[in-house]
């Protein structure tokens, strides 16, 4: 933020013409006094902000004069130029203002001759005839309407002028529109002019005095003709589609105004404009001026649009206040809510039914006027239960969740007045036991929580009546909100509820309670679930509440912090015990309080409820918390510590030691952050931090100077504000070294990028100061070479942003890096940007153009450049942006020279190019320089001219030369990359079968290939004949290098894209000529063309993506321009475009060269581009023409020869149905596109059908939205079945028939199979809708009819859309419906007797059941009894098919449904039983009911049949030898769950006894079968990890005690995968004592060989089972350490083979779920073994993730070292830690030696994260500071003598590659530059740490020769302390 200039106004200045400034020349007097001189001086001023103080002293002046004065002719000549001056501002000029101001206090005498002066100006301009300045005057007339009483009155004097005068303007402006069609820009123009002269019309009518009487309401009367004829203008522009919609419904307002105004008497109004609307007008009552100039508002054909204007017109012009119309007016507002209703069926345009919400929210605000003081009748006719409110319900309900944010916000206004209807139509009465109110409620109570609307009307609801009744119903109601504020499109609308809520509650308890009690009911209700979300919620949900909710509470409700820090803090305590003098990492396993704790005092600092950070560190948390926070592993805790400590309500408030001591810390361990997101709050917060201490630096520095002046006796104070300042530039500084010590070579992309985006916050807060403004700190002082130099070597990073951050940093600190510049070393980067242009690996290129565009801008280029451009002759002022463009122009010379060569050559060999100088990298260069330089401002125009044409012409050179393989069939293999003798004929071949051949004679016959003589064809073919048989190429420098196809392929469309780039971006940013000769631009009218017909040419013939992706980009921007270009031509240019490739796509000529694969290839962004740049305020008549012509074509074809134009429509569509860009405009279109796509589905061409699946792909993402997760069947995206058929109505009848159509024949007796692909689509549409609060009541889009047919398409003979039907019917079927649906389908199933049915048809019926079933379980807000009572109706009718769960059942799959449905209906009984509501329990299959209360269930006679079903089930008896029958595992499946539930229902009861259980877990865990050894020890699992986490049950059921053994007998001989995992899981959930004794009798293993066996698992299986061995086996480890205290020798052995074990599970190359198993080992085996006072273990350590712990376990390792003196054994070792490993600089010497091979992508494995410098530095750190505090030497010097050989051997090896490398190695050789530059750190590193053994720390050791290393690499060497440590 910083110190920030107040923005001057600009005001431009009046100015008068010829004549009347000489007619104030004459009269003004020689002193300057009179009035004629004060103007005269006024207008000479340039300034108009000086000028509007001359304006100010106008009327102060004509106040001295005295009454005489009227007559003075200097008097009245000024007053005449003052209305000339007025008139000639324009409107929004504030001198206008100023002067109408001033002139409403002129003195009365003056005031006849002003509105004379005034009136005759005036009639000058409505004299005018000129169209283009008519706006101008109808200005003039709205401004002097506007609070100006001179202007008022002459527009009175002229009134029958003005009215003429608007209605001329008004016909000549929609003729010259009509006239200027085309012309986008002038018709906006006109239009805008038509709006306001429709508004100006208004205005007179409301504020002319004369319209308030009668004398003009006569036929002969002018002003009443003039009236007439606006009317009927008005009703002309209403009826008129071709306008737009806003002068529309304009003049739909002025056509009501001007009835209510002409008719007479007024009480018939609201008669006839009711009439009028209902289309009813009687022409024989009417008034006669009435049918002459609205007689086509009477037609019966008056369009929807025009009808709900005047229903606008109607609410807003007339008087509704205070029943003023009488019964008239009640009879009118009732007409136009059920016009209004009728509409909203009707219009589905979005932007009609945008004008359609606010318009009936605003008949809602005129009911409510009205009802304030109605008739009964009126009253019944709105109350809640009327129908016009239930419409109105209906209404909200339907859009409730609409895509347009203004929409639905209407509907929060509807909702919210209906109730207050409601309320004025029962007043007096209770509001809280009213029917209406409370059936409102529950219904939506009863809604799901994921719909939108209902948060919504909920707050408007609590609003009303309040939050009591509505807890009163439900008290979880908070923590049913914030479970769901972890989706985040929930977020806003789930917290604005809860503030609603919480308020209305706060106030309601502060009412009823006297004492301070309330406060804690109020904390129990709403502070409690915070805290507990904060605390155990997932990572999103935490984050949505603390950024919503959190400060919405805290700002309502201060003194809850301290309530809330009070049980965060215990919570902390209990956990952690005592506090610590630095925090305990390990006490931070989860995020917990800590983290809530953090969260709270950061929005609390940050919203101004602490009052200071001394009060927030001393009585709220401890700085060691605060430290702890900074480092916790949950990335939020961080950013809420890190918050706490950057943010404050004020800007000023002084950092604290404290704090800078904190943020240093922090930033110590937090800039490898992997999170983007964490990243980008990081340096955000940050940021905010400077701020602050940049502006209260400026405070204290003001301070500090006042007081210098005032008291110079105070020195206190004054050192105080001095010692701040010198504290805050030392800590700027430090920050600012360790931002630079972490830009290392080897440095990972995330720490790169945080550090340089916080030196970049640094180098704008603190920027350059201007004058003698104070700056605490200057970033450019901490620059020296060695920075700069490591700002430069950011260019090589491969990632682009940091190019950009190191680029935008180093032109910030420009002035700085002029002194750092060095010819040779300049000289050296250009060429080393030349070299990297060129290279054959893409991001080169980019490190390449940062590079130039750092000379250009430094001015740094190499002089022999300057030759061919002209020296610009240029002041101080202009010269830096002078020099930049001559820069700029040297370097695209340049590069244009070197690439004209090229593509020569690759015009030759376009394969020679490919391998040794693909030509992309030039053009992206070119790019770059163009893209940064001001256009708008350039001197050398003329050099500029010829530069842009040989830039076009180059560009259509290179693309010529590479397009033959972009536009060719198959351009991903195009050259082979076979090396024998054969392969030069097979590239002949090839090279001659580039032709298309996919284009529309493809599909129509089979093409024969033949010699083809196009384009550049004879010239790749001669290429072909150099190539030899090993295909090598020479290149430039006589390298060879192997030729591949994706060398060939990258350079050919990476060209392609950077031409499209450069072509598009020189349309954009260059200005145009108008004509070639003219020098006003860079570019003329017939390049444009050119540039278009390129990109029409390979956007429609590319086949490659990255091609014609890359040129949709370029071709977006041309297209852009050329919409809002001012040439007439240009403009139509898209249009033309357009309609050709319609034509081109209809004719499907088999010459056509259109792709009619890839889905069209470019086509679909061709006409993308041309239709996403329309001006979207305009009518957008291309996208409505295109819609049309394609929806035409993708429908139906009737022939094979209209295919291709179907495939290519359907792919059309596809594209612009997902482009964003048009918004709602495509909305209309949806219904056509969903039918094109389901009939298209049916077609016998796979083309088509292929097309069609992907465009209804696109539809239901554009219908229902974004699927954010991975479930299907999500809730999240989905609509109601009345929402969805009300915003596409025309889907309704479509579907129903389409859905009759398959019905009918899915089950026919022909017993064929029939499939109906069809189905599927109609399905899947269906199944994602839901129930609506309305159905069940009346409605033309009942869900009814659908409901037979759904059934019977479960009737299927494909499984899926067996279940894809029974999903489907859940939504068309109400919750109240579903028992008796249940029973009606469970009827329909046959009985035992029966001998003909169907197993498909059963199948489907019981899938039905089951989803039904499912939904009325979930079902919320049911009243117990009835619940209990409809269930018990549904198991009756169940038990009477069971046969078809038994074996009398054939079929598996059917079987396996019924006994699921009898699962689902156990959990279901269950819940009915106790006293919970239905649905706040968890999913249905996780559940098995623990204590079902057996009286109920044993009355139904439930469990009896149960049992007798698993009795007589395969479980008991067996299946015969090898039976394999369909289902089978499915009927394993849901037989076990029930087995399962029936044992724990019969063990619940009976406690151990569980003799009465139809099965046990031993028998089902004997199981022959995995699925049911699965399921069952699934369910085991659950309840040993509920009873060893402490949550849930406490302890084990009795029937799980003492299985050990059973355990241990079924892990020696599982074989099934998934079942060993569960078992092995199981044994390590249980207590080792309890079972390991065991082992010996039970699988004849002692304890030490079954720890063998199972690290020998852990060994050997896949990554699951490995990781749960390896948890098993430490168990055990920990076990025999424990339980041998004494003989810990006997198991030596074992351990080493475990630590073995742990290691090997660290390394990198195993899966993240094995590494994450040894992290886990290792953090709970490490107390056991860390803190024994003897080294029980020889430690190899691995390095871990966290920077952090990564300085924390070295800091261990050395304690624990001495503590166990062991640093004689250990420190070599360490050592070679530090040094690396041994063949670390052999890959260097290698590397530096080899022949470099062209791989365009590096294949292997990178790791962003791994920064190798890091852990030496911490490991240099840690084994300094442990010889230095144990003074430890080593007691032989042969000891290290080894690895002093070693380092010495390094350093003349680094010494010699330092000298081998090439000028500019960073840039040209970074890789091997960077791998040196990071083992010469720890070479360095070591000989520091040797010398300081040897005792010679303070002489110079053994380092590279400052002569043997370029300057470069000294300048990146850092300083010795830093380096290193």
């Amino acid at each position: 933020m910083g110190i920030k200039k107040k923005k001057e106004m600009q005001v431009a200045a009046l100015t008068i013409c010829h004549q009347d400034l000489e007619t104030l020349k004459s009269f003004a007097d020689v002193e300057g006094k009179n009035l004629a001189s004060l103007l005269l001086h006024c207008v000479q001023l340039t300034d108009g902000v000086s000028q509007i103080h001359y304006v100010k002293q106008i009327v102060p002046l004509l106040e001295k004069v005295d009454k005489n004065g009227v007559c003075d002719p200097t008097i009245q000549s000024c007053l005449d130029v003052l209305a000339g001056i007025y008139l000639s501002l324009s409107l929004k000029n504030p001198l206008k203002k100023v002067l109408s101001s001033s002139l409403n206090s002129l003195p009365e005498f003056f005031l006849t001759a002003a509105i004379h002066s005034f009136t005759s100006r005036l009639q000058e301009e409505l004299n005018t005839t000129d169209l283009y300045s008519y706006r101008k005057v109808i200005d003039n007339i709205s401004s002097c309407m506007e609070n100006f009483n001179l202007g008022r009155a002459s527009v009175n004097n002229l009134l029958k002028n003005v009215l003429r005068f608007l209605q001329k303007s008004l016909i000549e402006i929609l003729e010259e529109n009509r006239k200027c069609a085309g012309n986008h820009i002038i018709q906006t123009q006109l239009m805008n002019d038509l709006l306001v002269g429709i508004r100006v019309s208004m205005v007179l009518v409301q504020k002319v005095q004369d319209f308030q009487e009668d004398l003009w309401k006569t036929s002969s009367s002018p002003i009443w003709q003039n009236m007439c004829g606006l009317l009927s203008i008005f009703t002309k522009f209403l009826i008129d589609d071709d306008l737009l919609q806003t002068i529309r419904s304009t003049s739909g307002l002025a056509v009501i105004l001007f009835i209510k105004t002409m008719l007479h008497p007024s009480e018939k109004t609201p008669h006839l404009i009711s009439s009028l609307l209902l289309h009813s007008v009687d022409c024989t009552s009417t008034p006669e001026w009435f049918m002459s100039s609205c007689r086509s508002l009477c037609c019966a054909d008056v369009s929807e649009s025009a009808v709900l204007f005047l229903c606008q017109g109607t609410l807003a012009m007339l008087d509704w206040q205070n029943g003023s119309m009488g019964p008239n007016g009640e009879a009118l507002l009732l007409d136009t809510a059920h016009v209004l209703f009728t509409l909203s069926s009707q219009i589905k345009e979005p932007t009609l039914e945008m004008f359609l919400s606010r318009i009936l929210a605003s008949w809602t605000n005129s009911a409510i006027q009205v009802l304030e003081s109605s008739s009964p009748s009126l009253r019944d006719s709105l109350n809640g239960n009327s129908s016009i409110v239930g419409r109105l319900l209906e209404y909200v309900y339907t859009h409730w969740e609409h895509p347009l944010d203004a929409l639905r916000h209407q509907t929060k206004i509807m909702f919210r007045n209906l109730l207050q209807m409601h309320q004025l139509t029962v007043e007096g009465a209770d509001l809280v036991p009213d029917l209406f109110f409370v059936e409102l409620t529950e219904s939506l109570l009863r809604l799901e929580w994921h719909i939108k609307g209902k948060y919504t009307c909920l707050g408007c609801l609590v609003e009303c009546i309040g939050i009591e009744h509505i807890l009163a119903i439900d008290k979880t109601i908070p923590s049913q909100i914030l479970e769901v504020m972890g989706d985040q499109s929930l977020v806003p609308y789930a917290s604005d509820l809860l503030e609603t809520m919480f308020k209305n509650h706060k106030s309601h308890l502060k009412s009823q309670t006297a004492e301070s009690t309330w406060i804690d009911q109020w904390h129990e209700t709403w502070v409690s679930p915070l805290l507990f979300i904060l605390c155990e919620g997932n990572l999103d949900q935490k984050s949505y509440v603390i950024d919503y909710y959190l400060p919405k509470l805290l700002s309502y409700s201060p003194e809850s912090l301290q309530y809330m820090v009070k049980i965060l803090q215990t919570s902390i305590d209990a956990k952690t015990g005592q506090e610590q003098s630095f925090p305990s990492l390990g006490s931070c396993n989860s995020r917990g309080a800590l983290g809530a704790l953090m969260a709270c005092l950061r929005i609390a600092r940050a919203h101004g409820h602490l009052q200071s950070a001394a009060d927030t560190w001393e009585n709220l948390v401890s700085g060691a918390r605060i430290k702890q926070g900074l480092v916790h592993h949950h990335c939020q805790v961080r950013i809420d510590t890190l918050g706490l400590l950057c943010e404050s309500n004020r800007s000023t408030e002084v950092v604290s030691v404290e704090e800078m001591q904190w943020i240093q810390f922090f930033i110590t361990y937090n800039l490898n952050s992997q999170s983007p997101g964490v990243r980008q709050q990081i340096c955000s917060l940050l940021k905010k931090l400077f701020c602050r201490i940049q502006e209260s630096s400026q405070v204290l520095y003001k301070l500090e100077q006042s007081k210098s002046k005032h008291e110079p006796q105070n020195e206190l104070t004054k050192q105080h504000t001095s010692v701040s300042l010198q504290q805050y530039k030392n800590f700027m500084s430090s920050i600012c070294n360790s931002l630079f010590e972490a830009l290392f070579p080897g440095s990972s992309y995330s720490t790169r990028f945080s550090a340089l985006t916080i030196l970049g916050s640094i180098a704008e807060v603190f920027h350059v100061p201007e004058g003698r403004i104070y700056t605490v700190y200057q970033l450019s002082h901490d620059i020296d070479v060695g920075r700069f130099q490591t700002l430069m070597e950011c260019f090589t990073s491969t990632f682009e942003d940091v190019k950009i951050l190191a680029f935008d940093l180093l032109m910030k600190l420009s002035e700085t890096a002029v002194h750092f510049q060095d010819s040779e070393k300049l000289q050296g980067l250009f060429q080393a940007a030349l070299e990297l242009s060129t290279s054959t690996k893409p991001y080169d290129c980019v490190t390449a153009s940062y590079l130039l565009n750092f000379l250009i801008w430094q001015d740094a280029l190499p002089s022999s450049l300057s030759a061919h451009v002209t020296q610009l002759a240029c002041g101080d002022g202009d010269r830096s942006a002078a020099v930049v463009e001559r820069n700029t122009l040297m370097v695209i010379k340049c590069l244009m020279e070197i690439l004209e060569e090229e593509v020569s050559q690759a015009e030759n060999s376009l394969l020679q190019a490919a391998a040794s100088f693909p030509m992309y990298g030039r053009v992206h260069c070119i790019t770059g320089a163009l893209q940064k330089l001001p256009i708008n401002s350039l001197q050398l125009v003329g050099e500029w001219k010829p530069v842009v044409e040989r830039l076009l012409l180059m560009s259509y050179r290179l693309s010529a030369v590479v397009s033959p393989v972009i536009q060719s069939s198959s351009p991903e293999g195009l050259i082979p990359m076979d090396t024998d003798s054969e392969s030069a004929n097979r590239l002949q071949m090839i090279l001659n079968e580039i032709q298309p051949r996919d284009t529309n004679d493809y599909f129509n016959q089979a093409k024969i290939l033949k010699e083809c003589n196009n384009f550049d064809m004879e010239d790749l073919n001669a290429s072909v004949l150099n190539i030899d048989t090993s295909t090598e190429i020479k290149g430039k420098e006589e390298k060879t290098c192997d030729v591949t196809a994706q060398m060939v392929l990258v350079c050919c469309w990476r060209s392609m894209k950077e031409v499209a780039l450069l072509l598009g971006m020189l349309c954009q940013l260059l200005p145009m000529r108008s004509v070639p000769e003219s020098s006003d631009g860079l570019l003329t009218v017939e390049q444009v063309k050119e540039i278009g017909d390129y990109f029409k040419q390979n956007l429609l013939q590319s086949r490659h993506r990255g091609a014609f992706e890359l040129a949709y980009t370029g071709f977006v921007k041309l297209t852009e321009v050329l919409n809002r270009c001012p040439n007439g031509d240009l403009q139509k240019l898209p249009e033309q475009w357009l309609w050709s490739v319609l034509e081109e796509i209809k004719c499907s000529d088999p010459s056509s060269k259109l792709c009619a694969t890839r889905r069209s290839a470019g086509i679909p962004f061709y006409i993308q581009a041309l239709l996403a740049s329309e001006p979207k305020k305009g009518k957008m008549d291309l996208l409505k023409i295109t819609m049309k012509e394609l929806i035409s074509l993708a429908g139906p074809a009737d022939d094979l020869q209209s295919t291709v134009p179907q495939v290519h429509a359907l792919n059309i569509l596809r594209a612009l149905f997902r482009d964003t860009r048009l918004g709602e405009n495509i909305i209309p279109y949806v219904a056509h596109g969903a039918k094109a796509a389901i009939l298209g589905f049916t077609s016998p061409v796979w083309a088509v059908r292929n097309s069609s699946t992907l465009l209804f792909s696109a539809l239901i993402t554009r219908i229902f939205g974004v699927k954010r997760g991975k479930d299907e069947h999500s809730k999240t995206n989905r609509m109601t079945g009345r929402e969805f058929f009300s915003r596409f109505p025309e889907l309704y009848p479509f579907l129903l028939k389409q859905l009759e159509t398959v019905a009918n024949t899915v089950d026919s007796d022909t017993r064929e199979p029939n499939r109906h692909p069809s189905m599927f689509l109609l399905l899947l549409v269906l199944e994602r809708l839901y129930p609506s609060p309305m159905d069940g009541t009346s409605s033309a889009l009942s869900m009814g009819p659908f409901v037979p047919f759904i059934m019977r398409c479960g009737r299927s003979p494909v499984y899926h859309s067996r279940e894809m039907a029974a999903r489907a019917l859940v939504p068309f079927v109400m919750i109240d419906h579903i028992p008796n649906t249940i029973q009606t389908l469970l009827a329909t199933l046959p009985s035992c007797t029966d001998q003909c049915f169907r197993q498909n048809h059963i199948h489907g019926t019981l899938l039905q059941v089951f989803h039904l079933l499912q939904a009325y379980s979930d079902s919320k807000h049911r009243t117990n009894s009835d619940f209990q009572h409809e269930l018990t109706d549904i198991t009756l009718c169940t038990k009477a098919k069971l046969w078809l769960a038994k074996r009398q059942n054939p079929c598996l799959v059917t079987r396996a449904v019924y006994i699921d449905i009898l699962f689902l209906l156990s959990c279901c009984l269950n819940k009915s039983t106790k006293d919970k509501q239905p649905g706040f329990l968890g999913p249905l299959w996780n559940q098995v009911p623990s204590a079902t209360p057996r009286e109920f269930l044993e009355n139904l006679g439930f469990w009896e049949e149960v049992r007798g079903i698993i009795s007589a089930s395969e479980l008991i008896t067996g299946f015969p030898s090898a039976f394999k029958v369909p289902g089978l595992p499915q009927y394993l499946q849901s037989l076990t769950r029930l087995a399962i539930a029936a044992v724990w229902a019969t063990a619940a009861e009976s406690g151990e006894r569980a003799r009465d259980a139809p099965i046990s877990f031993s028998q089902l865990l004997e199981s022959t079968f995995p699925e049911v050894r699965l399921l069952t020890l699934e369910a085991l699992l659950e309840k040993f990890l509920s009873a060893a986490s402490g949550l849930g049950e406490k302890e084990l059921p009795p029937l799980l005690c003492n299985m050990g053994e059973k355990f241990l007998l079924l892990a020696m001989k599982e074989s099934h995968p998934e079942c060993f995992y569960k078992i092995l899981k199981i044994l390590h959930c249980m207590n080792p004592s309890e079972w390991l004794p065991q082992t010996k009798h039970c699988v004849h293993l002692t304890p030490k060989e079954f720890l063998i066996w199972t690290m020998d698992i852990a060994s050997n299986e896949r990554s699951e089972i490995q990781s749960v061995a390896l948890r098993l086996a430490s168990k055990i480890i920990s076990h025999h350490m424990q339980t041998c205290v004494e003989n810990r020798e006997s198991i030596s052995a074992e351990l080493k083979q475990w630590v073995q074990l742990v290691i090997l599970s660290c390394e990198d190359h195993l899966p993240t779920e094995s590494r994450l198993a040894a992290v886990e080992v290792l953090t709970s085996t490490a107390p056991l073994f860390l803190t024994n006072p003897r080294p029980i273990l020889e430690f190899a350590l691995c390095q871990v993730d966290a920077s952090i712990a990564l300085d924390l376990a070295l800091a261990v390792l050395c304690d624990l070292l001495q503590q166990w003196d062991q640093l004689a054994p250990g420190l070599p070792i360490m050592l070679g830690w530090l040094l690396g490993e041994s063949d670390d600089l052999v890959v260097c010497v290698e590397s530096m030696h080899q022949v470099e091979e062209d791989y365009l992508f590096e294949k292997e494995a990178v790791n962003f994260w791994a920064e190798t410098l890091i852990f030496v530095k911490y490991l240099c750190k840690h084994l300094f500071s442990l010889l230095s505090t144990s003074g430890w030497r080593p007691p032989s010097p042969e000891m290290l003598c080894h690895l002093q050989r070693m380092v010495s051997e390094q350093c003349r090896l680094l010494s010699q590659l330092f000298r081998e490398l090439p000028p500019a190695a960073e840039f040209v050789k970074t890789v091997e530059f960077t791998r040196m530059c990071i083992q010469k750190e720890r070479t360095l590193a070591c000989l520091r740490l040797l010398a300081f053994l040897e005792g010679k720390e303070g002489e110079d050791t053994l380092v590279l020769s400052v002569l043997d290393c370029p300057a470069e690499v000294r300048q990146l060497t850092l300083p010795r302390t830093e380096a290193a440590c």
